[in-house]
């Protein structure tokens, strides 16, 4: 829930740095001064909501699982398993890799 809510907060304030980020921008082109920095307060806004959203996705997801042949068997039961996966056979396939010979 916690992460959540980081969540929220770093959109809210990623969309708000945006906005002031595009008012500014108009301000400076009423005036006539297209080039110009953006003020520091917005900058570290959107630092800040950077932060939030990175920490807020690293609370919020899942646990890791394990990724073994061990811990998978542990939720399978030896039915559940097909045991030709493991058997493949190629032979099939031999006569479209063979050309033809210039006899």
């Amino acid at each position: 829930m916690f992460g959540d809510v980081m969540l929220f907060l770093a959109s809210f304030a990623t969309l708000h740095a945006a906005y002031s980020t595009y008012e500014h921008l108009s301000y400076l082109k009423a005036l006539g001064r297209p080039e110009g920095s953006l003020p520091q307060d917005i900058v570290f806004e959107a630092l800040a909501a950077l932060i939030l959203g990175i920490v807020g996705s690293a609370i919020r997801t899942p646990e890791l699982r394990e990724v073994t042949w061990r811990s998978e068997m542990k939720h399978r039961s030896a039915e559940e398993q097909d045991p030709r996966l493991s058997f493949t056979t190629f032979a099939q396939r031999a006569g479209i890799l063979q050309t033809p010979s210039a006899s």
